[in-house]
């Protein structure tokens, strides 16, 4: 799976945007068209709202409101697309895939979207640092790197 380079530059620019804070979304895609889905982090509500049960705030934690995420899946299924890609990116941070990334992505162990890439941006001083992208591995039962570059 191969994300369009300007599909990247827009998430790119739309983590930089977000700064301080993480940002999230989702790619899809029907054929070689793609299309950049931001969502909105709603982490600092849920950290408001219930301390207890979310110690972070969106500096250092992201969460996609889930009728968000839904309309977009009734869109995509109508539109016959495909969820390409899930990202975020993590600030003042590298980009790797977290115990709480790999619990977001799960269900019972497994992928609700097997077949999308994990985008992780890390965003230093306002400036993209660095990238990797993690895929599920169904033998090892985990996520793997399958691409990682430095944009400093």
């Amino acid at each position: 799976m191969r994300i369009n380079n300007d599909i990247l530059d827009e998430i790119f620019q739309h983590a930089i945007d977000k700064y301080p804070e993480e940002c999230c979304g989702m790619v899809s895609g029907k054929g070689d068209i793609q299309r950049v889905h931001f969502c909105a982090n709603i982490q600092n509500k849920l950290h408001q709202e219930y301390p207890e049960l979310n110690p972070r705030d969106a500096k250092t934690a992201y969460q996609i409101d889930r009728i968000e995420a839904e309309r977009i899946f009734a869109s995509l299924k109508k539109n016959q697309e495909d969820i390409i890609a899930f990202f975020h990116s993590h600030i003042e941070h590298d980009a790797y895939f977290s115990d709480i990334d790999v619990a977001a992505q799960t269900v019972f162990g497994e992928p609700e979207f097997p077949n999308a890439l994990q985008i992780v941006i890390s965003v230093k001083k306002r400036k993209i640092s660095d990238m990797k992208c993690f895929k599920w591995d169904k033998a090892s039962g985990d996520f793997i790197t399958v691409v990682s570059f430095d944009r400093v």
